[in-house]
Formats: C-alpha cells, sequence, structure tokens
C-alpha cells in the first residue's frame, strides 16, 4: 500500500528558486507537509526568518515552511513520500542522487523543469519511481525569500504522466496536489508532452536571451521572430524523429493544428500572449545575468543532438548553441546586436532549404 494514501504525505521541494518557491508556498498554505531545499545559503536564511512572499499579479502571499540548506539533508531521519524537483535540467542527476537516500521506498520524484530531465531521474531512482511533468509559469527572484509570479493560478498549468505503466494510476493524487498551484492535466504520453515544451522552449529561451531583452520584446528586433520560429521548427523535427506525437500542452484546444510549423506557431502565439508580460523575462535570460550557466544543452543542444542521431542537422539551434557557450565563455556580451548572429544562420539554412 502506498504510504500517501494512508497518511498525509511528506513532501518535499528540491529547488526552491523562483518557480519552486511560489508552488511550495501554496502547498504550505494548503496545510500541507512541505519541506524547502536549496542552494541558495542567504535564501534558505531568509525562507527560515520570515517565510516565503510570493508577489502575484493582483495579490501577495506569505507561507511558512521548513527549509534545509543541502548539507542538512543527511540529517533527515524520516524519508519523503513525494520529491518535487525544480533544479536546473543540468542539476537533475546530483540533486536526485542527493535525495534518494531520503526517498521512502515507493516515493516518487516530480520532475517540474525544463528539457527532458525525466530520463536522468529514472535513471537514478527508478523509472517505477519517476513522474515526468511540464511547467508553464513565468517567475522571477532576484531577492532572497521573495519570488515574482505573472500567472496566478487560473494561469499557471502543469501536465504530469508515469514513465512506467504501474505508476501511472498513482499520479493522480500527485495532480490533486499539484493543484493548489494551477490546472494540471494527467497524460499517458508524458514523453511527447515534454518535447512539445522543450519545442518552445527552443524557440524562447536561449534565443531572446542572446539578445538580453524580453520575450516579447525579443519578437520585435527586426529577423527575431523568424529566427526564434526556426528554431522551433527544428526542435519540432527533433520530436517527431524521437517517436513523440504532436498533442495540445498549456491549455491549448484539441483542434489545434496536428501540421508541425503550423503547431510551432501557435504555441508560440499561447505562451506570448497568455503566460507572458511585457516585462517577462526568460529564465536563462535570468539565469546569465546572475552570471548561472543557462540550460543550453538541455534545450537547443538537445535538438541539434537529437537530430544528428539521425544523420540530420539543425542550423538554426546549432548557431544559437554556439553563441550561448561564447557567452558564457564571457567571449561575447548579451547585446541586441548579437541578433544578427543568429539572423545570419537563419538566412543560409532558408537557402539551403
Amino acid at each position: 500500500m502506498n504510504q500517501e494514501t494512508t497518511r498525509d504525505p511528506r513532501i518535499a521541494f528540491l529547488g526552491t528558486g523562483a518557480q519552486g518557491a511560489s508552488i511550495a508556498a501554496d502547498f504550505a498554505l494548503a496545510g500541507l507537509d512541505v519541506t524547502l531545499i536549496d542552494q541558495w545559503p542567504a535564501h534558505v536564511e531568509a525562507i527560515r526568518e520570515n517565510g516565503i512572499t510570493v508577489n502575484l499579479p493582483t495579490r501577495t502571499i506569505n507561507a511558512k515552511a521548513p527549509a534545509l540548506h543541502l548539507c542538512e539533508v543527511a540529517e533527515v531521519k524520516e524519508p519523503f513520500d513525494i520529491v518535487f524537483l525544480v533544479v536546473k535540467a543540468y542539476d537533475t542527476r546530483w540533486a536526485c542522487e542527493l535525495i534518494k537516500p531520503v526517498l521512502a521506498p515507493d516515493g516518487l520524484v516530480v520532475g517540474l523543469q525544463n528539457g527532458m530531465s525525466h530520463k536522468d531521474i529514472a535513471a537514478v531512482v527508478g523509472r517505477e519511481r519517476t513522474v515526468g511533468a511540464v511547467i508553464q509559469i513565468a517567475s522571477n527572484m532576484w531577492t532572497p525569500g521573495v519570488t515574482t509570479r505573472q500567472n496566478d493560478h487560473d494561469d499557471s498549468w502543469f501536465a504530469l504522466g508515469a514513465l512506467d505503466p504501474e505508476t501511472q494510476q498513482r499520479v493522480q493524487g500527485v495532480a490533486e496536489l499539484l493543484r493548489h498551484s494551477g490546472t494540471v492535466e494527467v497524460h499517458e504520453d508524458i514523453h511527447s508532452a515534454k518535447w512539445m515544451k522543450l519545442v518552445v522552449n527552443a524557440a524562447e529561451l536561449i534565443p531572446s536571451a542572446i539578445i538580453n531583452t524580453e520575450l516579447r520584446g525579443a519578437t520585435r528586433v527586426p529577423g527575431m521572430f523568424e529566427v526564434m520560429r526556426a528554431a522551433g521548427y527544428e526542435a519540432m523535427q527533433a520530436a517527431l524523429a524521437d517517436g513523440a506525437t504532436i498533442m495540445p500542452i498549456i491549455g491549448m484546444p484539441p483542434v489545434m493544428s496536428n501540421h508541425p510549423d503550423r503547431y510551432v506557431d501557435e504555441i508560440f502565439e499561447k505562451v506570448l500572449t497568455t503566460y507572458s508580460e511585457e516585462d517577462t523575462l526568460t529564465t536563462s535570460l535570468q539565469d546569465w545575468r546572475k552570471g548561472r550557466r543557462a540550460e543550453v544543452d538541455d534545450v537547443n543542444g538537445w535538438v541539434v543532438e537529437t537530430l544528428r542521431a539521425q544523420g540530420r542537422k539543425a542550423p538554426v539551434n546549432q548557431r544559437v548553441v554556439e553563441i550561448a557557450i561564447e557567452i558564457e565563455a564571457g567571449k561575447l556580451d548579451l547585446k541586441t546586436e548579437n541578433a544578427a548572429l543568429m539572423i545570419e544562420a537563419y538566412k543560409a539554412a532558408a537557402k539551403d532549404g
């Protein structure tokens, strides 16, 4: 018998940045047994002193919950039944190794992350304990203990699905918990849902960050809208090559287009109009402005490598990755003029195609 059916589950959020903190706050206010774990020392101390403050579009909430530094995970005595993993995709494996010793034998790890991180989770804790997830919330965090979430519950969207068919029956229970924070759909094919999110992320996250501007503003820079859509088109080809099925996500209607490119156009428009504001910065640009790495390999790089394995090319995504690497190495500054580098690659690809 699963532990969460006999008592309130012990829940942990491993990674309580802009996204994780706001969702964990909703759980705490709902009276759930939730513990926050984070790698930012000042953030943990701020939560301990003042709780989590979440600035929403029309209201502000504050929630109190236990918070642990990473080093204190080794002191946990009672295992967690459900761990929501909200770290960067490139931190997935070590985070899973960290939490594995304090995960209940039938516990679940839910990857609320970008990229195809469910594969890394399964490699560490097992497919039977892995729940893949898609998240669509715009948020940012610059101050310890304080997050700004630009989508309230009515405009926050999640999808969940197990990797192991025998675990799928337990996903609805996780969905009920997550509904304290937004709309939740349960999917049998979470692999495809994850790919559909990666498609739009490939179009938006790194390309807009490279030119150091807000997401909506990036689409208005001459030539950039075409570049971003082209990156999404390539990502869709990678998704199809990897066996994904075109499917609606983030609240899109089931009658949407099944044509690959038109689907990309529709989902891109949905994110821009429903889930973005004029000042929305992608998570990648926030990372770079904080001096951190962005999820380059886990999004645009994933597209490149997936198509390369099929003997195919992704020239726009390849150029995005190359430019991002130069930025992270300190060889190229974040500036609007970087658009020309991507536009050149797009035009060359269009000419060859």
